[in-house]
């Protein structure tokens, strides 16, 4: 009885190459994100082990072209590691080149605020940042225009509420965000409904401020943000200024993150408040303890 002999057809070394190479750039990826998020290292390092991972992503999906190339010319195996490769390094590359296009519409700045007149100030903060952050000081009219033609909906926050229930709204909807509060200060001395000069004026106004540091959803990246809380006439002018510690570009995320706080701050300002209940009367002395005249 003749014996069949099978014999395993050739697997292209490409592909496996390819595969191998994928899997290596998924892991650095992995372990770049945790640096990053983690602050182990500086974040040019940091960064830079990212980039890498992706462009080892990109060689990737390169071999894995070529090899199947040269399994559909040759007949060889390797369909499998290919694809795997192919997908692995589309799967990495696929947000990176989403951010590269939303990048190309939106304008390089980095610091937006609803006031580019007089911008609210990083006190706290400022000495948080380290040297080779980007300056706190507001870039000036270049800036306010370029964010003028890309966020025109970013504007103060007119309310009819007093300072101080815009503050406590403010600080519940930082709390609820985890951001870090670096600095919190009330507002004091809210101005007088009717402007009379006769009329006793108080003896300080002072703006609230919150100064904290917010965090990106992936990578972590910390970005600054303070909101000024300034007492008006009419109620309370509401203030935000969200910059990125670094880049030049900070597609889009300061001014969503300026938009999204003004907007959850309005919704509780427009909430119910829950009525203080009033203070128990003192209860009168008994007969028995009431003083003899």
């Amino acid at each position: 009885m003749r014996r069949q002999v099978f014999t395993e057809a050739p697997v292209s070394r490409l592909a496996i190459w390819a595969r191998r190479i994928a899997l290596f750039s998924l892991a650095a990826t992995f372990i770049a994100i945790i640096i990053v998020r983690s602050g182990a290292l500086e974040i040019v390092p940091a960064l830079s082990t990212l980039a890498g991972a992706l462009a080892l992503a990109c060689l990737a999906i390169l071999l894995a072209f070529g090899a199947g190339i040269v399994i559909w010319r040759h007949g060889i195996g390797g369909g499998r590691q290919a694809v795997t490769a192919l997908l692995i390094g589309l799967a990495l590359i696929a947000y990176p080149a989403y951010l590269g296009i939303k990048a190309s519409r939106l304008p390089a700045i980095y610091d937006i605020t609803t006031d580019p007149i007089d911008p609210p100030q990083f006190d706290a903060v400022a000495r948080l940042r380290p040297r080779d952050a980007n300056p706190v000081t507001y870039a000036g009219l270049y800036a306010a225009e370029q964010q003028h033609g890309a966020y025109s909906d970013i504007e103060p926050d007119e309310t009819t509420a007093t300072p101080q229930d815009a503050f406590a709204a403010a600080m519940k909807v930082i709390a609820k965000r985890k951001w870090r509060v670096v600095d919190a200060r009330p507002p004091q001395g809210p101005l007088p409904r009717v402007i009379d000069a006769r009329a006793p004026q108080p003896s300080t106004v002072r703006d609230g401020v919150i100064e904290a540091v917010a965090r990106t959803p992936i990578l972590g990246f910390r970005d600054d943000v303070v909101v000024r809380i300034r007492p008006t006439v009419d109620g309370t002018r509401i203030d935000i200024r969200s910059a990125s510690r670094y880049g030049r570009h900070d597609l889009g995320t300061n001014a969503k993150r300026v938009r999204s706080l003004i907007d959850d701050i309005d919704d509780v300002l427009a909430r119910p408040q829950p009525e203080k209940k009033a203070a128990p009367a003192p209860k009168p002395p008994a007969k028995g303890n009431q003083a003899k005249r």
